[in-house]
């Protein structure tokens, strides 16, 4: 994955040069891609590297406390947030796949940011829903089955506090959002989602083409 781009619209040779100029991945990303991959084609969930560094970046600009991640996989957005947070922030991770998580645990511990990050395996909306209502958050990160993405957001979006951020990846989703002839239960999700957040007055938001489109929201 660092070595290809995961963006539909860069060459090899854009995505070489992007990558040369963002931060140096460290032996924990490293391994993290390595041992990822290894999965397989499912390692296509990983974040891309250069989607990496502008989420610790924007975590870092908004002065981010509190955070929730929904979709974990094995844990490389996770680090990226949590090594953007404020001294004393933490990062809820939800997550279903015990299997995964418990690579990202291992490389949350390898990052020194297992007290930063705790893990609610079981299914997202669950979790968001048990949240109390007075507990606000400053960013939130969306990566998982994209039927529940409207669900999610607005869970989410009680929560957030204004100015805070909501960032939703793969809503591109490798282009075929414009391709008339593509249709699929994620793809309808997808599109029917960032319909919906494009008409939602109490948010402003771009999706930004980092990745396979990553979504910037900011709540009102």
């Amino acid at each position: 994955m660092a070595d290809a781009p995961k963006s539909f619209f860069l060459t090899p040779e854009i995505h070489d040069y992007l990558v040369a100029h963002a931060p140096g991945l460290d032996d924990v990303q490293r391994d993290l891609i390595a041992e990822t991959e290894k999965l397989g084609g499912i390692s296509m969930m990983q974040i891309a590297p250069e989607q990496g560094a502008f989420m610790t970046n924007l975590t870092k600009i908004v002065g981010v406390k509190y955070a929730i991640e929904v979709g974990t996989f094995t844990g490389y957005s996770s680090i990226a947030i949590a090594r953007g947070l404020v001294e004393g922030g933490h990062l809820l991770c939800c997550d279903v796949n015990e299997e995964w998580t418990s690579i990202a645990r291992r490389y949350w511990e390898r990052a020194g940011l297992e007290d930063r990050i705790v893990l609610k395996l079981g299914p997202a909306l669950d979790t968001l829903r048990a949240i109390p209502p007075e507990h606000q958050i400053d960013l939130a990160f969306i990566d998982a089955d994209k039927p529940n993405y409207k669900a999610y957001y607005e869970e989410l979006l009680a929560h957030l506090r204004p100015n805070g951020v909501i960032l939703v990846d793969n809503t591109l989703w490798g282009g075929s959002v414009i391709d008339p002839k593509a249709d699929d239960g994620n793809l309808h999700a997808i599109r029917e989602f960032n319909d919906y957040v494009a008409a939602d007055d109490r948010v402003e938001g771009s999706i930004l083409t980092i990745g396979d489109g990553l979504t910037l929201l900011r709540k009102k």
